[in-house]
């Protein structure tokens, strides 16, 4: 069984359903990403996967473990971590602030982990006595990943997470979650900018309307002349 599991999920807002049978699973150590044109339930798939978003049908698991009826606080108790695409830092605090911000779950020492955070961007080490809000995008972003992962989390979901930065900071950012993977973590990922996200990828879906559309490794995708012409620019 996958680490995690989101099976036929059916739901949306109100009485509007945006995502009709999709699945999306994990499995430990990998990197799965969500791609599709605009408007096509990426970012719905994701919230619904995390508890944001009410489902009428389907079922989500996590280490086995049915988590459908879940908050999404819960959610993180049980080893998921959520980074949105906007509105995820504390631009007011520092950096340090924000880190310890993301370990308000827990009860144990918190020094190794920031130690590991620091690590993963040294340049936060360096800015962080500085207000996050002063950052580059691309810095903020490190802050809002690092934050999640103060939570020690097995599962890390990322909504978007090189939208508004420069080409350069883009590659750093995919470099930063190909490392993070290698960590043991596993990653689901919404990204706009698809060819990157699938050269990274070991697992890509397509979605279409809000159904899976297609669904194989990042490569594979890569590679399929429907996949190209249809959604990668040919």
């Amino acid at each position: 069984m996958s680490y995690l599991s989101a099976k036929g999920m059916t739901g949306g807002y109100g009485s509007v359903d945006i995502l009709h049978d999709c699945t999306i699973s994990v499995e430990k150590g990998e990197i799965a990403v969500i791609v599709g044109p605009n408007g096509a339930g990426k970012s719905t798939a994701m919230k619904a996967v995390f508890g944001m978003l009410a489902i009428h049908t389907g079922k989500v698991t996590l280490d086995g473990e049915d988590i459908t009826a879940l908050t999404p606080q819960a959610r993180v108790a049980k080893g998921m971590a959520f980074v949105p695409q906007t509105n995820n830092i504390f631009p007011s605090m520092s950096v340090e602030q924000n880190l310890e911000m993301g370990a308000f779950l827990r009860r144990d020492d918190i020094n190794g982990t920031m130690e590991q955070v620091y690590e993963l961007f040294p340049i936060l080490r360096q800015k962080r006595l500085q207000n996050a809000g002063e950052l580059s995008g691309g810095q903020r972003q490190q802050v809002a990943v690092g934050r999640a992962l103060m939570t020690k989390p097995k599962l890390l979901m990322l909504d978007e997470p090189t939208a508004g930065v420069s080409p350069i900071v883009m590659d750093e950012l995919f470099d930063l979650i190909i490392d993070i993977a290698r960590t043991g973590l596993s990653i689901l990922m919404v990204e706009q900018n698809a060819r990157q996200a699938l050269n990274i990828a070991d697992k890509g879906y397509v979605l279409v309307q809000g159904e899976n559309r297609f669904t194989d490794t990042g490569q594979a995708l890569m590679n399929d002349p429907e996949v190209r012409r249809s959604f990668l620019g040919g």
